[in-house]
């Protein structure tokens, strides 16, 4: 690699404050926030969950974009599952209505995002399921039996609790082992 580039790239990393990451590729350097590491942890003990409980015809998928041209609508969740077939595409997008649900580890230097943001966008892009984990307040939130415009039941848990996921995948959703972020 040319040497210029890695010169930017360090003084990319330099001038960035504390919790980005910025990578290269190609001649592009691209730089984001890094999730911190009890959000990986979280996530990865929610995903083992769902994994252990998924049907077979569905797929875990993190960071993909569901995109709901209909409503004007593009989200990445951290979590979702979708049928294999439409995971057959060199693509970044999907249709969102293929999802069985979006799990999304609140944010916290945005946590609006998350809970009012994608609360609102969610059952509009025909998303059965929106399951939040905040770490911040220790809860766990399951959205359900959307309508177009809104959810009509949502379910809460507080960290140790058990919360129930519905069908497709059919399990109690044990919080016991996940990490406040304070």
């Amino acid at each position: 690699m040319d040497p210029q580039r890695f010169a930017l790239l360090d003084e990319a990393r330099r001038s960035l404050p504390d919790g980005f990451k910025t990578e290269i590729s190609g001649d592009t350097i691209v730089m984001m926030v890094g999730p911190p590491g009890i959000h990986q942890r979280n996530l990865l003990v929610v995903r083992r969950q769902f994994d252990a409980h998924c049907p077979g015809d569905l797929l875990p998928s993190e960071n993909t974009d569901l995109v709901s041209p209909g409503v004007g609508k593009s989200r990445n969740p951290d979590l979702t599952y979708l049928p294999a077939d439409v995971l057959e595409t060199t693509d970044n997008q999907v249709p969102a209505e293929s999802a069985a649900i979006a799990v999304e580890l609140v944010s916290p230097s945005n946590p609006e995002n998350d809970w009012v943001g994608k609360v609102r966008d969610y059952p509009m892009m025909g998303i059965p399921l929106y399951l939040v984990v905040d770490a911040r307040l220790k809860t766990v939130t399951l959205f359900s039996r959307p309508d177009g415009g809104k959810y009509h039941r949502r379910e809460d848990a507080d960290f140790g609790e058990s919360l129930r996921v519905p069908q497709p995948f059919g399990f109690d959703l044990d919080t016991g082992t996940l990490l406040p972020s304070s």
